[in-house]
């Protein structure tokens, strides 16, 4: 490692992920409020049709994550999108990329907590039993939780975050099974009225809101710096999860739809909790209620909130351990080397957040998710024209028709927001720039970063572990397409 590119002792994080929590944090990251709140919605909207429109959103995520793939090779480096648009288009870029993932992710992490507050409830709520404590008292607890372990290492977080997803699965297969005798097959040949009149402009808004369970993708290229052999690891995770998101999307969906009373659909799409809603209005309570309840918050809500306080930070402590943010903010604790001054701060955040509503949380959210892709996006076009020398473990196809058509796609999703939304976004972009320049006058422009030993330096796996990783990658590949050929057909079955 060259002495011009080496980061200061103990600003260095350390490697203990896995591709395979690569995969659960980035997937754990997008199942969960999105899935069971505003993307269930869409139902009510859609019907069994809501698969086009996840279909297409799945569509539309698939070559994102592969230009993502192609730069978290290449720049394992914590910070992901901030760092890659830093290098690609230019400082102020990376920053106001980092600063927007930073805000969707708090916004998401109050929203999931709150969340995890109604089906905590709910749990109870199965068996006639009212808690009688707030949502927001409810919804700062495990907040708090995931703050103390995020402080105490990564190796607690990887562990956390494989134990949340598969509980999550082993709930959710049970709950599959026990929802079959329900399912009521008119429900998928009858669609609601708002889908029979829906102008095109409609059907955009429609897959931007599917979109947004879809939103974080990229997540674990954020902590390239933890993920061990990231030039393998990180490719095979990003083009795996678009896919997984997908599957279970798709199958929670389908089953949302089946188990609704015919003349009960349209009402998911004003209802808070869709999937608790159903249930009650096919008169599906106690036992199976309680099961899906927990599933939801102790698996899909539980493993979003543990990706969601975990991820954020890295980007806070890259930017600051560069002097575009507050470098107090880079400071790792001394023995777990986790970077706990990030990880406090927009925990705290998090938890003044959950007294507003879940759209609230979704609208700011899907703004500057939205945002800071384009930027993304844009970075890796930028950094194949700047940094032709840049080794690539793997490259994503077509870029200079990729990016272009992808940036349009984002952006024609942006305008169909609400202006509350773009309002607040623009804000919270004016506050970082702000905060940026400051930085940067007390701090002194950084100097360029070089990339040659500190990027391009690969720790190669041996024989045994490069087998074993293979072996590992062929089960993901065939369990997801599995996944997603049995929740295709399943929307065919109804029609045959």
């Amino acid at each position: 490692m060259s002495k011009n590119a080496e980061p200061q002792s103990g600003m260095t994080l350390k490697r203990a992920f896995g591709m395979r929590e690569a995969v659960t944090i980035t997937v754990g990251t997008v199942i969960g409020v999105g899935l069971f709140t505003t993307g269930a919605q869409i139902v009510g909207t859609m019907g069994s049709m809501v698969v086009v429109a996840t279909f297409i959103a799945m569509v539309i995520s698939v070559y994102p994550a592969m230009l993502y793939g192609e730069m978290g090779a290449a720049l394992p480096y914590a910070g992901g999108t901030y760092k890659y648009a830093q290098l690609g288009l230019g400082k102020a870029a990376g920053t106001m990329a980092g600063w927007n993932f930073i805000a969707s992710l708090i916004a998401v992490t109050s929203g999931e907590a709150l969340a995890f507050a109604f089906y905590f409830k709910t749990i109870f709520r199965a068996f006639e039993v009212e808690l009688p404590v707030s949502d927001a008292v409810l919804a700062m607890i495990p907040i708090v939780i995931f703050i103390v372990t995020n402080i105490l290492g990564t190796e607690m977080t990887g562990k956390l975050q494989n134990g949340f997803m598969f509980f999550f699965w082993g709930v959710a297969i049970i709950w599959f099974l026990a929802m079959i005798p329900n399912i009521q097959m008119p429900s998928y040949v009858v669609l609601p009225d708002a889908m029979k009149t829906m102008t095109p402009w409609g059907f955009i808004g429609c897959v931007a809101m599917i979109w947004w369970c879809f939103a974080g993708f990229e997540t674990c290229c954020a902590m390239g710096e933890e993920i061990r052999y990231p030039q393998i690891n990180l490719p095979r995770a990003l083009i795996l999860s678009p896919f997984i998101v997908f599957a279970v999307n798709a199958l929670f969906q389908w089953f949302l739809v089946g188990i609704t009373p015919v003349n009960k659909v349209a009402a998911l799409a004003s209802a808070n909790a869709p999937f608790a809603e159903a249930m009650s209005a096919a008169g599906i309570l106690g036992l199976p209620m309680a099961l899906l309840a927990v599933g939801i918050a102790f698996g899909g809500d539980f493993s979003t909130l543990n990706a969601s306080i975990a991820v954020p930070p890295r980007y806070l402590y890259a930017m600051a351990r560069e002097g575009s943010m507050p470098k107090f903010f880079a400071k790792l604790h001394p023995r777990y080397q986790t970077p706990y001054i990030s990880i406090l701060f927009l925990g705290i955040l998090s938890l003044i957040l959950t007294v507003y509503p879940i759209n609230f949380v979704a609208s700011v959210s899907l703004f500057a998710d939205l945002f800071y892709y384009i930027i993304g996006i844009a970075a890796a076009l930028g950094l194949r024209i700047r940094h032709p020398e840049l080794k690539r473990p793997f490259t994503a196809p077509g870029i200079r028709v990729g990016v272009p058509v992808s940036i349009v796609i984002y952006f024609i999703m942006m305008t169909q927001l609400d202006r509350y939304a773009i309002v607040t976004g623009i804000i919270w972009c004016i506050v970082g720039l702000v905060v940026y320049y400051i930085c940067r006058r007390i701090y002194g422009e950084a100097e360029n970063e070089k990339l040659d030993a500190y990027v391009l330096q690969e720790e190669l796996p041996g024989d045994a572990e490069r087998a074993s990783m293979d072996r590992e990658y062929r089960i993901w590949k065939t369990v997801v397409i599995a996944a997603c050929v049995v929740a295709g057909v399943l929307y065919l079955i109804p029609l045959l």
